[in-house]
């Protein structure tokens, strides 16, 4: 069973960036599909973007596409999330997800077919 440890979050005004992390134990990350989802007060969790094993192919949502890039090392066993011309919008709480999806060459886009997640790291973007 892989943990999942988030951190990079904090206060940003409009334009700005972050770069978050997530970092992996327990087991090695390269045979996990990876994703990032992102929950705001009142509303439901969703998918930001997401990456295969090999990091060889990503998805990302419409809302961040453009303006945010998945990344991974699986020598380092992190995932990262560069996140560029934050919006309001964009405020928060980032979670890490990891899943055992059968499909190498794809990734899941659903909070559903995730099995273990991190604690979730605050992104408040100021206007």
């Amino acid at each position: 069973q892989v943990q999942l440890v988030e951190s990079g979050g904090g206060l940003v005004q409009a334009g700005g960036s972050l770069r978050l992390s997530c970092a992996a134990s327990g087991r090695t990350l390269s045979v996990y599909t990876m994703g990032w989802f992102r929950q705001a007060p009142g509303k439901e969790r969703e998918f930001v973007a997401a990456i295969t094993r090999s990091g060889g192919s990503t998805a990302y949502a419409d809302s961040v596409k453009g303006r945010s890039t998945i990344s991974r090392d699986n020598a380092k066993n992190t995932v990262y999330l560069q996140m560029n011309s934050l919006k309001p919008e964009d405020t928060a709480i980032y979670y890490c997800a990891a899943t055992n999806w059968p499909r190498p060459l794809t990734v899941a886009l659903t909070t559903t077919s995730y099995n273990y997640w991190g604690q979730g790291t605050q992104v408040t973007v100021s206007s």
